[in-house]
């Protein structure tokens, strides 16, 4: 029977697999550390009390990389490159959702709405990353190997998802409710397109590595245009629902660091 827990234990079990998925994952948290530092460091004078919260996101996802290439170098294990289809990170950035890297490279200072705007997106996206971790903890957070990373990370997704609810929630009490919404909706709608053709990526760059039967692969390609089709029908509006977090100023203190991986 196919379950998650199923096929993420192939995947750790076998190198290759395990290497492509830390590899991926790794790329992934380092791009978003790199951007979020840029956006702190070019955060408008009017908004600068954001700035210490949003380096410490780019923190966290930082440490976040550095975790999966411990896990990696803890196996022997070099990185390999990521193939462009299953760079979830960049692919977002080519339609549109987050900053523009070339508005990033640069040394202009972002407006207000740019910054409203960076929220909006990292709400989506950090509701996918949360759900994700907050599944793999559930039945891999007491893996010898694993866990203790998947469990550190989740905590980190968790206070990102809570950080980005309440100063939405700020903004959109400061007039900028409407634009909010309208890219909290623009971002979701795109991120489950992203995620399915990502996800069929991976699974098939996984299938090939662990030699998967075509059957398997053609019902866990069913199974990811399944929930593609409940996210576009309704499931796309938990992304866009904003609700003030259990976890108040969830980024208001310094970063937890991860010696034991990195």
């Amino acid at each position: 029977m196919l379950s998650a827990r199923s096929l993420f234990q192939e995947i750790v079990d076998n190198d290759d697999s395990f290497q492509l998925f830390c590899s991926i994952a790794a790329s992934g948290e380092s791009q978003g550390g790199w951007e979020n530092a840029r956006i702190a460091a070019l955060v408008p004078a009017g908004m600068r009390d954001l700035a210490p919260k949003i380096t410490r996101h780019g923190a966290d996802e930082d440490k976040h990389g550095r975790v999966f290439n411990a896990l990696l170098r803890k196996r022997g294990l070099p990185p390999v490159p990521v193939p462009p289809e299953t760079d979830y990170t960049m692919l977002l950035e080519r339609h549109g959702i987050g900053l523009p890297h070339d508005k990033l490279r640069g040394g202009e200072q972002l407006t207000e709405e740019d910054v409203v705007v960076y929220l909006s997106h990292s709400r989506v996206t950090e509701q996918r990353a949360a759900d994700q971790m907050n599944m793999l903890v559930r039945n891999f957070g007491d893996h010898p190997e694993v866990g203790k990373a998947i469990r550190v990370i989740s905590n980190d997704e968790d206070n990102h998802l809570a950080y980005c609810h309440e100063e939405l929630l700020r903004l959109a009490g400061q007039g900028h409710g409407r634009t909010i919404q309208r890219v909290l909706r623009e971002s979701a709608l795109a991120e489950i397109r992203i995620y399915r053709d990502v996800s069929l990526a991976v699974m098939e760059h996984m299938g090939r590595l662990l030699k998967w039967p075509a059957p398997k692969s053609a019902a866990l390609a069913a199974g990811i245009h399944a929930m593609y089709a409940y996210e576009r029908f309704s499931g796309w509006h938990q992304m866009v629902r904003l609700r003030m977090p259990e976890r108040r100023d969830a980024l208001g203190g310094a970063p937890v660091s991860a010696p034991e991986f990195a």
